[in-house]
């Protein structure tokens, strides 16, 4: 058993200190979404559905995609909708061809609360932009490997990222977009593209 939070397990070895570091680093992003959301009347979940329904097409703003994204219930994503609605910062549109079904979008209220939350990541932001070229370049390569893992284990979900693409591809451990007709290097890796095209193996999960 690795339990971390045994301190004498935590100090004993840097597996458990840096497991411990990304513990306490999740917890920045509640405190500073959970000042946001005092300080607007919103909850995280809300400020996170609002800003990525800012910044994603419309196809992507529907109760199983955000449920998929977040890791959430589909409940959980409609109670969370209905709230928004409510407060007039989203609208729905009913899909033509099923009422059940529908996309969401931002009202110029709801835009307008956009710009005031979306800044919450500020802090952290900046200390990463102070921080070298190369150890930034580290700990991209160090984050997004993780983050793979963790996709590959169905701990976390990564809907567009490269290594899920139709454009992605791998040569004699060289990886490439063949969309943008690159090869692609550490710093090009992305987690969330605008231009990602589900593979068949993708779609049918």
């Amino acid at each position: 058993m690795k339990n971390i939070f045994d301190l004498e397990i935590q100090n004993s070895n840097v597996e458990g200190k840096i497991v411990t570091g990304f513990e306490r680093l999740s917890q920045v992003f509640k405190v500073l979404l959970w000042e946001k959301a005092k300080k607007y009347d919103l909850s995280p979940i809300q400020i996170q559905i609002l800003i990525f329904i800012k910044y994603h097409s419309k196809n992507k703003s529907t109760v199983s995609y955000l449920a998929k994204e977040f890791n959430l219930t589909k409940a959980t994503v409609s109670d969370t909708i209905k709230i928004l609605e409510h407060k007039q910062y989203i609208s729905k549109e009913i899909q033509p061809d099923d009422s059940r079904s529908y996309t969401v979008a931002l009202t110029p209220k709801g835009l307008e609360m956009v710009l005031l939350i979306e800044d919450f990541t500020d802090p952290l932001y900046d200390i990463v932009a102070s921080t070298s070229k190369n150890d930034k370049l580290i700990l991209w390569r160090t984050i997004s490997s993780l983050l793979q893992q963790l996709n590959h284990l169905q701990i976390i979900n990564l809907q567009n990222t490269c290594s899920n693409c139709h454009y992605y591809s791998e040569e004699n451990k060289a990886k490439y977009c063949q969309l943008m007709n690159i090869k692609l290097e550490s710093n090009d890796i992305r987690i969330d593209c605008s231009d990602h095209k589900p593979t068949i193996w993708t779609q049918i999960v």
